[in-house]
């Protein structure tokens, strides 16, 4: 019984596997007649339609990688570049050769290069040569893409040697700016010491000066004492001690004595000429 019940378990799903099977083969078919009918209307130049049947085929089997591939070419050719990108991309990643995935990648690097992404260009024509290292073309637009990557670099890249060009002109400048502020810092710590020395020194010729100075005003002052001791000595010479006549004094008293005597005796000259005749007086 256990080994007809395992049986029976082994035979219902491989049945079941049979339906999955069977239900995605179905599916896949009719995803192909979508893109059949689109890959007509596209060869009729009927863009409007041919989208409309890759889009059915791909909504009924999101694995087909042939309707995004063409439904990329599609948008390309009618430069809508950004959906034609999403649609090289889709098929990218559910590809299941090489060959398929070689093309996505080549059409991604052409729309790169319509954008001018050239670094991104590289990236995606060198996918493209890993799944198909032979292709000529692939190699020449890896050339051409490297050699726009050359002459015009990302603007990242560019923004960042602005940006690194410009962080090392500010850092030159301040440390310019530290170097100047150093230099002005000694100057004047020199000159301070140099002007500290200098007051030291006019300090000191001051303090020299103003002994010398000192020096010669006490000197002024001991001579001027000197000289008013010596105007003292000199006045109380010439000045008569009380009760002493002066040599001047005594000169006028003589010659006054002299005028004197000689009025007396020339009146007693007078007088012997002549008779005077006085009253008797009494004698004392």
């Amino acid at each position: 019984m256990k080994h007809l019940k395992n049986i029976f378990i082994l035979l219902f799903a491989v049945s079941v596997a049979f339906a999955q099977n069977k239900e995605a083969e179905e599916i896949k078919q009719e995803s192909n007649r979508f893109t059949y009918k689109a890959n007509k209307a596209l060869q009729e130049n009927s863009f409007s339609d041919a989208e409309a049947e890759y889009r059915k085929a791909i909504s009924k089997d999101s694995e087909n990688a042939t309707a995004k591939y063409n439904l990329g070419n599609a948008y390309y050719n009618n430069e809508s570049y950004t959906e034609a990108f999403n649609r090289y991309k889709q098929a990218s990643e559910v590809a299941l050769t090489k060959a398929e995935k070689h093309s996505a990648y080549h059409n991604m690097g052409n729309i790169f290069m319509k954008n001018k992404e050239y670094e991104k260009a590289v990236a995606a024509y060198k996918n493209a040569l890993r799944n198909n290292p032979t292709d000529d073309e692939t190699r020449y637009n890896l050339a051409l893409a490297k050699d726009m990557l050359e002459k015009n670099p990302p603007k990242d890249d560019q923004d960042k040697e602005d940006k690194d060009k410009k962080d090392q002109k500010e850092e030159d400048e301040n440390k310019k700016d530290q170097d100047d502020k150093k230099d002005n810092k000694d100057k004047n710590e020199d000159e301070g010491d140099k002007e500290k020395d200098k007051g030291g020194k006019d300090d000191k010729d001051k303090d020299g000066e103003g002994d010398k100075e000192k020096e010669k005003n006490k000197k002024d002052n001991k001579n001027d004492k000197e000289n008013a001791d010596q105007k003292d000595d000199k006045k109380q010479q010439q000045q008569p001690k009380p009760n002493q006549l002066s040599p001047q004094q005594i000169k006028s008293l003589l010659q006054a004595m002299n005028n004197a005597e000689k009025k007396t005796q020339d009146k007693l000259n007078e007088k012997k000429g002549k008779v005077i005749k006085v009253k008797a007086e009494k004698d004392w």
